[in-house]
Order: C-alpha cells, then structure tokens, then sequence
C-alpha cells in the first residue's frame, strides 16, 4: 500500500499487475506504478492476486476476480484511514492485470464468492487499463491468459463471459484504455 501523506487528492487505486495469469510482474507493473501514483496524491495498493490454478481452486477462473472484488470492498471499508473518497476508488491493470480489472469494471452486479459485507460496491469508480487484454474471441485474444484463466478448451459461454468487450452496460465506469501501437509508451 501506497498512500500519500500531504498531497492526498482522495482517489485510490487498486493495481493489478499483469503475467499472462501465470505469475505477476509485481515491481514494474506494480510497486513502480503505485509510487508513481502516490507521488501525484493518488493512494495506491497493489493487489496480488491468486493465479488461477487447477489444483488448489474448484473454479479457478473466478479467484483473481474474488481477490479484486475483495481489495474495492477492503479499500472502501479503509478509506477514511488512506484519506480516500469512497466514492473515488478505482482500479488499474496490465496486460493480463488489464484484462482483471476489466471484468472487475464489468462483472460487479453480481458479485462472486460469499462476502461478509454486502452493503459495500465491488463496482470500481474507474478503470485504467493499460495494454489490456480484454477479449477471449479466437482472433483477438492472448491464448496464455486465456488458456490459464479457463483452460485449454473453453466453452463458448465462458468465451463470451471473458471476453469484458461483449460484457459493457451502461453501468461499466468510465475508462482510460492504452494499448500501444508501437513501441512508443503510452502518454
């Protein structure tokens, strides 16, 4: 966690670092992005999330999502300690950290797993997403995120349930998306 002290302008983010959801490039995608953050007055808290995995997880494609969900609910519940607007929290991701925090902007109406405390939002107030991963379709996805979060012969409806592209309502927060072109970093 990250929070800044003199300079806090009451917005919080969760980061979520990217790695095909097989690991997490926590320092760059993370640790680095979250100082970078606080230096401009932005509290920030990189999560790191369980990867999916067979044998540990009933539903592996649902674990780096309960973890996401979690963090929102935990910031909210915390916001008055980091000097956070409850009502300015939102979440960042990368590459497959992006394709995390788009099904955490776009799957929030029914949250998963059994929370304690239902009367706190999973819904983020924002998204960021830098060089997403967003779709599961055959001719857009990255096969290693796609193939680590629900495996090797997904079904159609588990195509479309991840793939955030099909999944925007009305209700999916505003979003800042990145995706370079080029080798030029994003602005």
């Amino acid at each position: 966690m990250f929070a800044p002290s003199d300079k806090a302008n009451g917005a919080g983010v969760v980061v979520c670092p990217g790695g095909g959801y097989t690991r997490l490039s926590i320092d760059h995608e993370g640790y680095d992005v979250a100082k970078r953050l606080n230096e401009m007055g932005v509290a920030a808290f990189v999560l790191k999330y369980r990867l999916p995995n067979d044998q540990s997880q009933p539903d592996k494609s649902i674990a780096p999502l309960l973890d996401a969900q979690q963090a929102l609910r935990l910031v909210r519940q915390q916001a008055s300690k980091f000097n956070i607007n409850p009502n300015r929290v939102g979440i960042m991701g990368f590459s497959a950290g992006g394709h995390l925090a788009s099904t955490a902007g776009t799957h929030f109406a029914q949250p998963i797993g059994q929370p304690t405390d239902k009367t706190t939002s999973v819904r983020p107030d924002f998204l960021v997403l830098m060089y997403p991963v967003i779709s599961f379709t055959d001719s857009l996805m990255h096969k290693g995120s796609r193939t680590n979060l629900i495996g090797e012969q997904p079904t159609a409806a588990q195509i479309r349930l991840y793939s955030n592209e099909t999944q925007v309502t009305a209700q999916t927060p505003p979003r800042f998306w990145c995706t370079p072109r080029t080798t030029q970093p994003c602005p």
